[in-house]
């Protein structure tokens, strides 16, 4: 019986941490997501909004899932220089202008990652070289 007892907790053990075991890529988005949506809400949610949903003819809203799937690459860009240019977001033209941010490649990836898997949106991952290599063809 005690045998059996042992055996019991070791397995009840194993298959715990077998299932709250998660892989390095889920980890690493989860970290991602999370800062990524505090530096959204600090430094992108007033013109954007707390849902995403933009700010009148000022600010495009990012629920357009087609258009950031369309432009993910050029939302480093975005974000790092600003955006001077005139957009078209699910039919409205946008032509106000965003500042530029001075953040690091991680924070940039962050909030990317946030933004492409939030409000509608599910994109997934999106790592530091990615936007190493999307900085590098902003025009």
């Amino acid at each position: 019986m005690r045998n059996y007892l042992i055996l019991l907790v070791f397995v009840g053990i194993l298959t715990g941490t077998i299932i709250s075991c998660q892989d390095a890529n889920r980890i690493q988005y989860d970290m991602y997501y999370t800062n990524g949506r505090d530096l959204y809400i600090s430094y992108c949610q007033n013109c954007h909004g707390a849902k995403g949903e933009g700010l009148a003819a000022l600010a495009p809203p990012l629920t357009d899932t087609t258009y950031l799937k369309t432009n993910k690459t050029k939302m480093a860009c975005y974000i790092k220089n600003g955006l001077t240019d005139t957009i078209v977001v699910n039919g409205t033209r946008y032509e106000g202008k965003m500042p530029a941010e001075n953040f690091a490649n991680i924070d940039i990836a962050q909030i990317i990652v946030y933004v492409t898997n939030s409000f509608g949106n599910k994109q997934g991952n999106y790592s530091q070289e990615q936007i190493a290599a999307d900085l590098n063809n902003c025009k």
